[in-house]
């Protein structure tokens, strides 16, 4: 699945699956613009991937859910690389709470990020992908799938991910862009960093609801090895008719229907 000659922006850049997403996309050969609020991290991940290459990887502070900023951004990005093929859009954040006391400034910030983010990306992504086509990427979660007591405003904000992806699949395969999200296990820092923050009896309940699940070895995937493939396969034309799908990366823990 060689990328050459593609042009790529990848959000949420600086840390775990993004970052993998960078170095997937540099080693098959893309140009990418690798976006993030977190600008020392994201600098440092798109000088490795160049170095890395044979793609090339530039770097640009952005917030998802800054609308302003989103729009000079993607324009800045497709000026710069001659325009705009693929979109993959990782970048959210978590919080955990009870649903009787979730607060209002955690739910409405990972609003603002997850889903506001995943549409004003989307839709300048679209501006520039609607004469030619594309594919877009975005970052689902089992959490959208089912009850999630522990993080109610996380999962419902990716729940809004997936009836998104669905409406802008459906909306935009006119222009020739196909959009999916996956859906995606994987270890990564903020996976790191919510065990860390769990008692022994929290890290025990966690494993039941979610590595004892993985048919494939009860623990998390690998970045590099089971989440870059296919971020190169949906950004490759061999997806080409794949669309508005919600695609599980998690060694059989869920299954969509």
């Amino acid at each position: 699945m060689d990328l050459a000659g593609m042009r790529i922006v990848v959000t949420g850049a600086a840390r775990g699956m993004g970052a993998a997403t960078v170095a997937a996309y540099a080693e098959a050969g893309a140009t990418v613009v690798a976006m993030d609020i977190l600008e020392d991290e994201g600098r440092a991940v798109a000088q490795t991937a160049t170095d890395t290459g044979p793609g090339a990887v530039s770097f640009m502070a952005v917030d998802v859910s800054d609308k302003a900023g989103v729009d000079r951004a993607f324009d800045e990005a497709a000026a710069h690389m001659g325009g705009l093929d693929v979109l993959a859009h990782p970048a959210a954040i978590q919080r955990s709470s009870p649903a009787e006391d979730t607060p209002v400034e955690d739910w409405d910030l990972m609003f603002a990020i997850n889903v506001r983010g995943t549409m004003l990306t989307n839709a300048a992504a679209h501006r520039h992908m609607k004469a030619a086509g594309g594919s877009i990427i975005n970052f689902g979660s089992i959490s959208g799938l089912r009850p999630e007591v522990s993080a109610p405003a996380y999962s419902a904000s990716k729940g809004a991910v997936h009836s998104w992806t669905r409406t802008a699949a459906g909306s935009w395969g006119k222009d020739g862009i196909r959009v999916n999200a996956i859906l995606p296990a994987i270890a990564t820092p903020m996976y790191d960093e919510a065990l860390a923050r769990m008692d022994e009896e929290g890290r025990t309940a966690h494993f039941w609801q979610n590595e004892q699940s993985i048919a494939m070895g009860q623990k998390y995937g690998d970045p590099k090895d089971d989440l870059g493939p296919v971020m190169v396969f949906l950004a490759s034309p061999g997806s080409r008719f794949i669309s508005g799908q919600l695609i599980p990366v998690d060694g059989g823990q869920s299954s969509v229907r």
